[in-house]
């Protein structure tokens, strides 16, 4: 008889393993998601508000709204055309014309272009 001593795992320990893993998983995964579409929204919300601010800022100064986002970046009142974060383009946004037709210009308001519902249960298009 040999006196050699087996190193290693069995089988029965690899899965407990295994199956304590995936519980643990099973658990993180739902919550990782529902932070990552939280922080989504949360950009959203945040764009609108500095893009929609530049908008004013620009019709203050000009006394007309902006035909291009591209506009406000040549003119320096926002550093680049952010990307909508729910559809992930900077060409998805929906732009809202000025109420009063004798104004000049196109972008008097904009809104997100994806049609999905937020945690809040409203659409982002009517953010």
């Amino acid at each position: 008889m040999s006196n050699k001593r087996q190193c290693g795992f069995t089988l029965i320990e690899v899965l407990v393993v295994l199956a304590i893993i995936a519980t643990l998983l099973s658990l993180v995964t739902p919550r990782y998601f529902s932070t990552i579409d939280r922080s989504k929204e949360t950009v959203l919300r945040h764009d609108l508000y500095v893009v929609r601010d530049a908008i004013d800022k620009f019709y203050s100064d000009n006394n007309r709204f902006p035909n291009t986002l591209e506009e406000l970046v040549q003119r320096k009142y926002i550093r680049q055309v952010p990307q909508d974060p729910i559809t992930e383009s900077q060409v998805s946004w929906v732009f809202t014309p000025p109420s009063d037709r004798y104004i000049e210009g196109i972008i008097a308001d904009l809104h997100s272009g994806s049609d999905g519902i937020a945690a809040d249960g409203t659409r982002y298009a009517s953010w």
